[in-house]
């Protein structure tokens, strides 16, 4: 099977809905009505391919069989006709990696990967590709109601299936669905969303697909509101938390240990590399509104006599580093003293040879490390600044806060979890409507 299912209205190639499936009487070869659809059987067959339909469950007598699809001869919406007379009559048992359309599939939630969210499937849609019949598209639009009953919306605006990962369903599938998933290509905010709206059952298939990558999984948990990643925290071992922690921004994974319980934090805090704690407690002694609390412990520096060519090197080097951060160098002494401070666009723009004591800013603001929000944040709009060096009595440079930091310390929690305007859509297999 290809990575996508041409489509049908140029194939003409016979399509149903799972909606007009259910239910749809089973006859025998002889034409006698042997009982009704119950659900429908696919097996999940990994990235690039889609679902094929391997069987039926058939209601006989309201005993649940399983009819393969090689019996079956011809699905219609009306009627689904079979080779046989006759069916094997022991009861249904799902098998490793079978997927029930209507039990699995309608029953939860998708990832709808080109919009980052969790959407519902209210109906799917099944082709016949002559080799077999698939599930190709799913219809995400809720039904109309009038007067509670449902009402038909005139169409199914179907959207093809290689838009969305599926989630919970049967357990024992959960090792197919994980194969080749595309939750990591998203970013970590838009996974963090996903976090914060799925269910916990939801919210632990998607932390198990990010798991796989250490990194992705931290910055996961810094885009994340403090309460939903403390409660994440609480249902993870603590060797697994401190994991997490160990590659969070040391800023963000001293806020994550603050929210912890208090008998948590001191096992956190030992489980954590030495550098990493290190950093983490010195964060913690300062109040986390101020400059200290907000500041980020690792910057770049050099020193005055250093070329532009060294001190880009340095910034060119600094790979695990918050990007922010790196926007302007910190020209040091010996003993850590600011001397000042030079924009990586000066350093590009200067001579490779430029000594930094010509390019640098030799009276950069800076502020203390009990310095509060509103004033860091003035002083960085009347400054045009993107950053800011924090600085103890002796001007020796303990961090930086950045623009970011500021932003999300003062954009109120109801406003940053708002309703999202309406996305623009697409056509075709890129999950656009149809």
């Amino acid at each position: 099977m290809t990575a996508s299912v041409p489509d049908n209205a140029a194939t003409r190639r016979p399509v149903l809905h799972l909606s007009e499936l259910t239910k749809a009487a089973v006859v025998a070869r002889s034409g006698e009505t042997i009982g009704r659809v119950g659900d429908v059987i696919v097996r999940l067959r990994g990235a690039g391919t889609y679902p094929l339909v391997t069987g039926l469950v058939v209601v006989v007598g309201g005993r649940r069989v399983f009819v393969p699809a090689t019996d079956v001869r011809m699905l219609s919406a009306e009627r689904v006709e079979l080779t046989r007379n006759k069916v094997d009559l022991r009861r249904f048992e799902r098998r490793d990696g079978e997927y029930l359309l209507e039990a699995d599939v309608l029953g939860h939630r998708f990832i709808d990967v080109p919009n980052a969210e969790l959407v519902h499937a209210y109906d799917l849609e099944l082709e016949d590709t002559g080799s077999g019949w698939v599930l190709a598209r799913l219809d995400t639009r809720r039904p109309a109601r009038l007067f509670g009953l449902i009402k038909s919306s005139g169409g199914h605006p179907s959207r093809d299936w290689s838009a969305f990962e599926p989630m919970i369903g049967h357990n024992r599938s959960i090792l197919v669905r994980r194969v080749g998933g595309r939750v990591h290509t998203l970013k970590p905010a838009q996974i963090a969303d996903l976090l914060e709206e799925a269910t916990k059952a939801e919210g632990g298939e998607i932390l198990d697909r990010v798991h796989g990558d250490p990194e992705l999984e931290a910055d996961v948990f810094e885009e994340l509101d403090p309460d939903k990643a403390s409660q994440l925290f609480a249902d993870m071992a603590d060797a697994d938390v401190a994991a997490v922690l160990a590659r969070m921004r040391a800023d963000d994974a001293a806020d994550a240990v603050f929210d912890l319980r208090q008998s948590r934090r001191r096992a956190m805090l030992e489980l954590m590399p030495a550098g990493q704690r290190t950093k983490v407690i010195t964060l913690m002694g300062f109040n986390p509104g101020s400059a200290g609390g907000l500041m980020n412990t690792d910057i770049v520096t050099c020193k005055p006599d250093d070329t532009a060519t060294q001190a880009l090197s340095v910034i060119a080097a600094a790979r695990s580093m918050q990007p922010e951060a790196l926007l302007k160098m910190h020209v040091v002494s010996d003993r850590g003293d600011l001397l000042g401070v030079v924009s990586v666009i000066r350093l590009l723009q200067a001579a490779d040879d430029a000594p930094v004591r010509e390019l640098m800013d030799t009276h950069p603001v800076r502020v203390s490390p009990d310095a509060d929000l509103t004033d860091i944040a003035l002083l960085m709009a009347d400054y045009n600044l993107a950053t800011i060096p924090v600085v103890d009595e002796s001007d020796h440079v303990l961090g930086v806060v950045t623009y970011d930091d500021i932003l999300e310390a003062l954009i109120p929690d109801d406003w940053r979890r708002r309703e999202p305007g309406a996305r623009p859509t697409g056509s075709g297999p890129d999950g656009g409507q149809r």
